[in-house]
């Protein structure tokens, strides 16, 4: 009979074997700040316009060259639980305003860092998690007395363009006001009456060669396709969309034709023609120029659609068609019928153009209906294409907040330095143990002016002070700083049209105090024992950028 060897008694006695767990300060809060510091000072050098690009490998070894938090944070598999923790907080910021990714990680990971001096001090995790909760409250009592900036009417592309073009240059620094003009104009023509903006109406097609310059805002669609018939172009075109095949059809069930002459064989084959070519008279004669097929489109079918000078189309991916119905205003037809008037979509011009050596279909619709547009980026790389359209990804993002809550903030870190200043007033009004934590709260704050600073290569600490300096008068409320200068100067938000948007702000505070307090009340960490085997595979298509 084997000697069994009895466990120590505790923890490890309870669970499997191979089981740990860290506790304490010590182990476990120390270990989790520690491990955020690092994540939060990787993301720190990207933030800003002149933020650092990261060069990054993912799992299935592809490249990304980028200064954008979210993308960075996605490609790498983030191990440690706390470090996950604040990836979770910037996802949701991401969701929910779709741009301040790296707002959320540096400001977590400032909070994180502040705290740790205090637990040196001997004040308890829950007296800084409480502080961090009141200053939060306070700043989000503060946050709509420094509105500096309001839009009323987002149909008008000039007034947009004034608020969008800081989110744009913190990713395009120098590339801002042209991309700004491409961006503010698909928006606001898609824009509908009532209704909210959808982000998904702002399609963006990526194609090879020339230079940026040469992008442009198509409105309708464009597909990097090649049309199946001799029929290249269509004007003020009726469509029919099918998501089946456009073949001769199957049928349902298995049967045996049983023929005895070559009479038979020829009318049986030449029926199977004579329908297809009956169903596609009626498509013709329904006053259809355009077809547009989910599925292969077979070589009788293409005959009979030149026959009758139908410009035919394929494309794949079901999205695309369902998102070609909504910009062309037709129902996607499940079998080959001839359709109803209701049924069809218009567009004003089908056409087969070339950019650089690539073929595209396009589906322009320059009437007031359109319900979607295409910015087409082109640029030398793909690595350069995928920046810019993160770039625009964030605007139009910024422009659906901007739908729902036209208010904006001071940018250049004047919100962050104003802030700081009231809350450290606030702190010296509070009796308890708090008031550390409001402080350091205050401190924390201080991080993004001296990110956006040191990235640029000027001394960090002589911006704040002269941020501070200048934030002590009432008239200082909107002084930022001044990313252009040589030296280290301030510059007025307001008048050099410096705008952060409301909503990125309120809930990037939210989530970055949710998740440093939740870091700091872990004071155990219990990680299980890894199941065996190979990991599990990926589900295909997964992969966001491809």
């Amino acid at each position: 009979m084997a000697l069994s060897v009895p466990k120590a008694p505790g923890v490890s006695q309870m669970l499997k074997d191979g089981a740990r767990m860290y506790s304490g300060l010590e182990e476990a809060v120390y270990r989790n700040i520690s491990a955020c510091k690092e994540f939060a000072q990787t993301m720190r050098s990207a933030y800003g316009p002149n933020g650092m690009n990261k060069m990054i490998i993912n799992h299935i070894e592809k490249q990304f060259v980028t200064s954008d938090a979210g993308t960075i944070m996605r490609e790498l598999d983030v191990e440690h639980p706390a470090a996950k923790l604040i990836v979770m907080a910037s996802q949701m910021q991401d969701a929910e305003v779709g741009d301040g990714t790296n707002f959320v990680v540096v400001l977590a990971g400032a909070l994180l860092e502040s705290a740790e001096e205090l637990l040196r001090l001997g004040i308890t995790t829950a007296e800084i998690s409480d502080g961090y909760e009141k200053a939060l409250e306070k700043a989000l009592e503060i946050l709509p007395t420094l509105v500096s900036h309001k839009v009323e009417d987002f149909r008008n592309v000039e007034k947009v363009k004034e608020v969008l073009r800081t989110s744009i240059m913190s990713k395009q620094y120098g590339q801002e006001d042209f991309l700004n003009d491409l961006v503010s104009k698909a928006c606001v023509s898609i824009l509908p009456d009532e209704g909210t903006f959808n982000v998904d109406n702002i399609r963006i097609c990526k194609i090879l060669g020339s230079g940026l310059t040469k992008s442009e805002v198509v409105r309708g669609m464009v597909f990097k396709r090649f049309v199946e018939g001799d029929i290249t172009f269509a004007e003020k075109a009726k469509i029919v969309i099918f998501s089946c095949p456009v073949d001769i059809i199957q049928t349902e069930t298995k049967g045996t034709v049983l023929i005895k002459s070559a009479d038979e064989l020829m009318s049986f084959s030449s029926g199977e023609e004579s329908l297809l070519e009956s169903q596609i008279k009626a498509i013709a004669d329904a006053g259809v120029k355009v077809v547009v097929s989910g599925g292969k489109v077979g070589d009788m079918a293409l005959h009979f659609l030149n026959k009758y000078g139908l410009m035919a189309v394929r494309l794949n991916s079901k999205f695309d068609l369902r998102r070609l119905s909504r910009s062309v205003n037709a129902t996607v037809l499940p079998r080959i019928t001839t359709p109803s008037q209701e049924e069809l979509g218009y567009c004003d011009k089908v056409c087969i153009e070339e950019l650089g050596d690539t073929t595209i279909v396009a589906f322009r619709n320059e009437g007031k209906d359109s319900r979607i547009a295409t910015v087409v980026i082109r640029g030398a790389t793909d690595n350069f294409m995928d920046d810019i359209e993160r770039a625009l990804d964030d605007a139009v993002n910024n422009f659906k907040c901007l739908t729902r809550d036209g208010r904006y903030l001071p940018g250049a870190g004047a919100t962050e330095i104003e802030l700081a200043t009231q809350l450290s007033a606030y702190a010296d009004t509070l009796p308890g143990l708090d008031q550390y934590a409001v402080r350091k709260f205050a401190n924390a704050l201080e991080v993004f002016p001296k990110a956006l600073a040191e990235n640029s290569g000027i001394n960090g600490t002589d911006i704040v002070n002269q941020l501070y300096l200048a934030h002590n008068s009432e008239a200082g409320k909107t002084i930022g700083f001044d990313i252009e200068a040589e030296k280290a100067s301030t510059i007025d938000t307001s008048k050099a049209k410096l705008f952060d948007l409301y909503q990125a702000k309120f809930w990037g505070l939210k989530y970055a105090v949710g998740a440093a307090t939740t870091i700091l009340k872990v004071d155990q960490i219990i990680m299980a024992k890894r199941a065996g085997g190979p990991k599990p595979r990926q589900a295909a298509g997964s992969d966001d950028e491809s």
